[in-house]
């Protein structure tokens, strides 16, 4: 399998409100930006959606280390919120239903085609795919103003 590293960040500028989502995929020596947003959304949304399109952007599986500030999507994913929301039907532990349940659901896909490893890092702290990935995402959250 292609080893291929993807950091990803979102931005929205109020919540909800225009928002962006930067991703960068490194393989080897070629790198890839991505940028896209929507004009009514949230944060959550972008972090989320920053990953799918990153994942879904790769021709064939791949072990994949996906780098982000979210914890929403790590946690999400590493302690599998987002399987166990799925299997009741996308409700909560507390009966409450489960936010961006088709968000979750494609990404869940997209980790199951590709072997995904998350790590997360504290976002504006300098990290440097981090801090462009957020440049990328509120770029694109301020076209949409």
């Amino acid at each position: 399998m292609d080893k291929v590293f993807i950091y990803t960040d979102g931005a929205c500028r109020g919540n909800p409100g225009p928002g962006g989502w930067g991703a960068i995929l490194v393989y080897g020596e070629h790198k890839r930006e991505m940028s896209g947003g929507e004009a009514m959304t949230t944060n959550n949304r972008m972090e989320l959606i920053a990953a799918i399109e990153a994942l879904a952007a790769l021709r064939r599986p791949c072990e994949v280390t996906l780098t982000t500030d979210s914890k929403y999507l790590c946690d999400g994913i590493s302690k599998g919120w987002a399987a166990s929301w799925r299997a009741k039907g996308w409700k909560k532990s507390d009966g409450k239903p489960a936010l961006n349940p088709d968000l979750w659901e494609r990404l869940l896909y997209l980790i199951d085609v590709h072997k995904v490893e998350l790590v997360w890092v504290k976002g504006h702290a300098g990290h440097e795919y981090n801090e462009r990935c957020d440049a990328l995402a509120t770029a694109y959250a301020d076209s949409l103003r």
